[in-house]
């Protein structure tokens, strides 16, 4: 606790020397007064609305509550934006929390009703409050507010990298695709997902960028500091289509808020190399035993909200990308292919035949000789040595496990050699007898480059 101590020395200091009282002669200009109620409105309702923002602090309760808990203030205000949506720009927005995406119309809506709501606001504040010469203590209650929220958005996204769910290894899915079929976030998620100790140490900053935020002697670090990554995450939203622009966005206009009231002692000491005075937060409690009790609680937040994404986030990879691989995983390829008693030969405008079948963590599927993969729900049961498949349901998130729909084929298999599998049975109706050999996951560049210090001969393709 001697970082407490030191902490609250400091803050006792500077709260006898009044730096922290509010002044009745430290007047602000109108502009100001006018974009602090603005800005005061609008993301404290953007805050308080968005999902996750302060489901975050639930810490471990929040494994407790229903799935779509997160998203509850969405969904409670959802007639209301669906409303909005058709009167204003006659358009019918739906909530759809299958997607995972976070710039929906309806959110778009959302952002409207918002920014309307601040401006009429502010508008009727600056007519009532306008002989108010500034809000020293209300602006330290919202910088206390937002450094809250942006930590709570920097521990929530950084945990998801750190146990590395977010962006998973790509699945054997993308080592049979070609590269051009791919989404531009397909992309950006197959590159960070090569590299888990990449992935890791975004998250790590991220994280770290949090917990300096919950401390107001590294506030201003770990405003910087975030104000970084989300620069990174912003950038690479717009220019790859990831669907978070939004939030993205907004995290990153926190982090200059937060950083604005220090912005004349950061501009002195790392540009016009002048003196500068010690960045200090504006205080929001008056009693030294309220601040004790203050700086206290938001030091404990820090392993509480850690705690409850370790739980959700180790809880979600083992359910998923750190899940136990599936009998027979990996890619086989198909050497024989029988039907109705008849050889099937190789002919790439057959679409009956296979050309690969691929069994992975998050779901199965059969390559056609055309390169289509087609996704496939499959049931092996190594005791009886039995495979049934069935069509798959969509599901849109890349680690979400496949669910069955009808089922298209049943067979026995045997394997001959490890690398060897046969199988005999009913496949839409025909009896048919697939001879298959496992492709070795290495000779996939993506999977079988080791990292080497001396590379006389690079290979980018």
């Amino acid at each position: 606790m001697s970082a407490v101590s030191t902490e609250l020395v400091q803050r006792d200091r500077a709260a006898e020397r009044g730096e922290f009282a509010d002044s009745a002669n430290a007047r602000w200009n109108p502009m100001s007064r006018i974009v602090f109620r603005f800005c005061f409105v609008y993301f404290g309702v953007f805050c308080v609305v968005f999902p996750q923002f302060l489901f975050v602090y639930l810490g471990v309760l929040g494994s407790k509550l229903p799935e779509n808990a997160i998203a509850w203030t969405l969904e409670v205000l959802e007639p209301v934006f669906a409303w909005v949506g058709r009167q204003v720009f006659g358009v019918d927005a739906a909530l759809n929390l299958e997607t995972g995406s976070g710039d929906q119309t309806i959110i778009w809506i959302f952002l409207f009703c918002a920014l309307v709501i601040a401006l009429a606001v502010t508008l009727v504040w600056t007519v009532l409050d306008r002989r108010r010469p500034s809000y020293q203590r209300l602006h330290a209650w919202f910088l206390l507010f937002l450094r809250l929220a942006l930590g709570g958005q920097m521990f929530f996204y950084g945990m998801a990298k750190v146990i590395p769910t977010q962006m998973p290894e790509p699945p054997l899915m993308a080592l049979l695709t070609p590269y051009g079929h791919f989404t531009p976030m397909a992309v950006l998620w197959s590159q960070v997902g090569s590299s888990p100790v990449y992935q890791i140490l975004l998250g790590s900053a991220e994280v770290l960028a949090g917990a300096l935020l919950l401390l107001p002697r590294t506030a201003t670090l770990g405003a910087m500091l975030s104000l970084v990554s989300m620069a990174q995450v912003f950038v690479l939203n717009m220019t790859f289509d990831v669907p978070v622009k939004i939030l993205a966005g907004h995290l990153l206009l926190i982090c200059l808020i937060l950083l604005a009231p220090q912005a004349g002692r950061l501009a002195n000491m790392l540009v016009l190399q002048r003196p500068s005075e010690p960045a200090t937060q504006p205080e929001p409690f008056r009693s030294r035993r309220v601040r004790r009790i203050a700086v206290a609680a938001q030091l404990l937040l820090v392993p509480w909200v850690i705690l409850g994404l370790i739980q959700a986030d180790w809880q979600y990879w083992k359910e998923s990308g750190g899940a136990p691989k599936p009998p027979l995983y990996g890619i086989w390829a198909v050497s024989e292919f029988t039907r109705d008693g008849q050889p099937v030969p190789p002919l790439v405008t057959d679409k009956n035949r296979w050309q690969r079948l691929v069994f992975d963590v998050s779901g199965s599927m059969y390559q056609q000789m055309d390169g289509t993969l087609v996704p496939m729900v499959a049931t092996v049961d190594t005791s009886a040595g039995t495979l049934a498949l069935s069509e798959a349901k969509h599901t849109a998130h890349p680690l979400a496990v496949a669910q069955a729909a009808e089922p298209v084929g049943a067979f026995t298999f045997t394997q001959p050699a490890p690398d060897r599998l046969r199988l005999d049975g009913q496949l839409d109706g025909h009896p048919v007898t697939v001879t298959l050999e496992q492709i070795d996951l290495r000779s996939f560049p993506l999977r079988g480059t080791d990292f080497r210090w001396v590379q006389d001969e690079p290979r980018f393709g």
